[in-house]
């Protein structure tokens, strides 16, 4: 099976055998994302985003709507399930919020992150509790869980302790962002170091996780690019982009540390170790 999500306000549940829907779940407002746990085994929901400030959750087994989770005051955005914990869910909205829920709790969310760590004297002229000073469009867990990443409008990403919603403070500079829906942004699993890679125009920008540094910028794409996605077991990149390509980026192999200053000279050097486009056309390959 696997699910899908559209502005057509419905989410479809689907069967591959068949390739036919095994289950519609309809909304009133329009879907911008949805999320289905990597790990759960005691539940089977879908968090999903509407137009709605309430977040929805979809029971696969009961095929209905088994509860929502009220708290926000805008549109929601992005809901990504923690890949450590399978009760914990995190939200980003238009309200400039991103709220950690328990959804075993019948009560509000866990907690809201705050960018400026609980030190409002400094947030006077903004809204408390916020985690961006715009909409929040993108959410993404590290692999272990213990961080997540938020993206907003505001330009900015920022890195949070996912257990106390500490912001880390790392600075990513400005990160590039004019989608006004969601950001579809990922980070890698078992690189040394973790790196982050974000949708910026038709490019993609690849930071490193912890040190907030800009490593490289991906260019192949020739437009807007929308989404990413990395594979772990083959450590791999795919994006997806506006010009209706998808590539597959693989890491440049790291060339021999060489003694001669003059063999190396000749070799042209040491290649980039980020990522490289390993993509080609079926022309290229005859």
């Amino acid at each position: 099976m696997f699910t899908s999500s559209s502005f057509d306000k419905t989410l479809k549940i689907w069967d591959t055998e068949t390739l036919i829907p095994a289950e519609i779940f309809n909304f009133e407002g329009t879907v911008y994302c949805h999320h289905m746990s990597p790990i759960a085994t005691k539940h089977s929901l879908i968090a999903v985003g509407t137009k709605d400030p309430k977040v929805q959750l979809c029971d696969l087994k009961s095929g209905s709507r088994s509860h929502i989770l009220q708290g926000h005051r805008g549109e929601i955005l992005s809901v990504k399930w923690s890949p450590r914990y399978e009760h914990i869910l995190a939200t980003a909205s238009t309200d400039s919020k991103v709220r950690l829920w328990d959804v075993r709790r019948a009560t509000g969310s866990l907690f809201t992150l705050d960018q400026h760590n609980g030190m409002k004297s400094k947030a006077a002229s903004e809204a408390a509790d916020s985690a961006h000073n715009g909409r929040v469009n993108g959410l993404c867990f590290t692999g272990d869980g213990l961080h997540l990443l938020t993206i907003g409008t505001d330009n900015r990403m920022r890195l949070w302790n996912s257990a106390n919603g500490e912001n880390t403070l790392v600075n990513y500079g400005k990160v590039y962002n004019e989608s006004r829906k969601g950001l579809k942004f990922t980070v890698s699993k078992g690189c040394s170091p973790e790196f982050v890679f974000v949708p910026s125009g038709s490019e993609i920008a690849v930071y490193a996780l912890f040190t907030g540094k800009l490593i490289t910028m991906l260019r192949g794409h020739y437009s807007y690019v929308d989404c990413c996605e990395f594979h772990p077991d083959f450590q791999e990149l795919y994006s997806g982009g506006k010009d209706c390509n998808i590539l597959a980026w693989i890491p440049a192999p790291r060339s021999p540390v060489l003694d001669d200053a003059d063999d190396q000279t000749k070799n042209g050097g040491s290649l980039n170790p980020a990522f490289e486009d390993a993509w080609s056309s079926s022309d290229d390959e005859g």
